[in-house]
């Protein structure tokens, strides 16, 4: 009997590039993709544990679909990723009928990890943090036809105070210049036009010599990639070199997702950020003089250890200096091994918290609105990604900027196709126009 798998993947980008990387290994090994989970006999989870809610999630999902394991018809349940490096014991406690338990540089070793389950009905555990583990040889499984992700670096040397990347992907390390390019080659020979460039700080890429912004250009020169993204970067490694090469080379986009948690000071000393909140501004204006249609997006935390009312007020005013398009806007919650939950008391009330997300919240939403509104009345290129949620009639697209675009589709439009449209308004978080021939 063919056994078939189903991979849902929480998280991050890297998490769905993993997810695309272990869909290679077990279709080498000689098991095929399911549809949906219900269909498979083999399921993984692959994890994300930044966030508590995070964890509680995955945890719900599969107790959710207990009764097919119950049954035998799941004859395999896996949980991938960083919640089986950050919280093994639990996992084993709430989700007792779990086979396979793998941290993010086991996936190797996923196949010979279900022979034995299959046989012995065991628990199969293996989350040990390799440091050097890359995946180099194995090119990852791509369903996307128009954009694929490709990782960089993996794991992390920043050691923020809030942050479990570092414990449960371990300390950051490159790939070979001549494995990425391989890569980007395999995925543009199938067809594929963008790409994007991933690691937890892509910015302190370094092979041989080659920086990261070399590897923008060598990457670029990739015959057939028409456009070329990249995150996520650290305020404190964006170079002058990396600004200069976005500036003049066409194919990498106009985007820069530049996290800031916090506009205070005192706060960003506690995460252990690594620069003055004077600087990061400093650099925003730098980008913004060298490429003035650049968009930006960030990071925000609220109500993160000792955080005062002033500190939050300095994050509302980073918020309308910098003007980004968007934000990702998290509620501090203590996370197991990090340095803030060991050395500092989680003091600022639930209520506070959710009153200074909520602010940030509405002061995103205008000042985002104010942002993309900038793009009405011009001719943006669009890369068509799929039909329009709400109505069928209409695509969906996204700008070199990121910004999403709606737009009619005149029946002979096609996800993967580039097509100019005009834009005629702004509403919330995305834009609207019309086809220009």
């Amino acid at each position: 009997m063919e056994l078939r798998f189903f991979i849902e993947t929480f998280g991050c980008q890297m998490n769905v590039y993993d997810s695309e990387l272990v869909a290679s290994i077990l279709s080498q090994a000689g098991y095929s993709k399911a549809g949906s989970m219900r269909e498979a006999e083999i399921v993984f989870l692959n994890t994300c544990a930044i966030r508590e809610k995070a964890v509680e999630r995955v945890i719900h999902k599969f107790q959710q679909y207990a009764h097919l394991k119950k049954k035998g018809k799941m004859k395999v349940a896996g949980i991938l990723g960083c919640i089986p490096q950050h919280s093994p014991d639990r996992l084993k406690k709430e989700l007792p009928f779990i086979d396979i338990l793998a941290g993010p540089d086991s996936y190797d070793k996923l196949p010979e990890m279900i022979k034995a389950s299959l046989k012995d009905k065991k628990l199969h555990e293996d989350i040990e943090l390799t440091h050097s583990q890359n995946y180099d040889e194995i090119l990852p499984f791509s369903e996307n036809k128009f954009s694929t992700f490709i990782t960089i670096t993996r794991g992390c040397n920043n050691f923020c105070s809030y942050c479990v990347v570092p414990y449960v992907r371990g300390r950051e390390r490159s790939r070979s210049v001549e494995q990425i390019l391989n890569e980007v080659k395999h995925a543009v020979g199938k067809g594929i036009s963008e790409v994007t460039l991933l690691g937890q700080n892509v910015n302190s890429y370094s092979w041989e010599g080659v920086s990261f912004a070399k590897l923008l250009n060598k990457v670029s020169e990739v015959e057939g990639l028409k456009r070329l993204r990249f995150a996520t970067s650290h305020p404190k490694d964006i170079s002058d070199e990396l600004i200069q090469m976005i500036a003049e080379n066409p194919k990498i986009c106009n985007h820069l997702h530049l996290p800031f948690q916090s506009g205070s000071n005192e706060v960003l000393k506690r995460m252990n950020r690594g620069y003055t909140i004077e600087e990061y501004l400093k650099k925003i204006e730098k980008i913004r003089n060298v490429v003035p249609e650049m968009a930006l997006t960030t990071d925000i935390i609220v109500g993160f250890p000792g955080e005062t009312d002033e500190d939050f007020l300095q994050t509302l005013d980073v918020m309308k200096k910098a003007k980004f398009d968007n934000a990702f806007m998290f509620i501090y919650s203590e996370r197991e091994l990090t340095y803030a939950k060991k050395h500092f008391k989680d003091d600022v009330p639930k209520k506070v918290k959710n009153e200074r997300h909520n602010a940030v919240v509405e002061l995103n939403r205008s000042v985002g609105l104010e942002q993309i509104s900038r793009d009405k009345g011009k001719t943006k290129e669009i890369l068509v990604e799929t039909v329009s949620k709400k109505r069928k009639s209409e695509m969906m697209g996204r700008t070199e900027q990121n910004r999403m675009v709606i737009f009619e589709n005149n029946g002979t439009i096609k996800p993967g196709d580039y097509v100019q449209v005009k834009i005629g308004r702004a509403d919330g978080v995305t834009l609207f126009g019309e086809i220009k021939f």
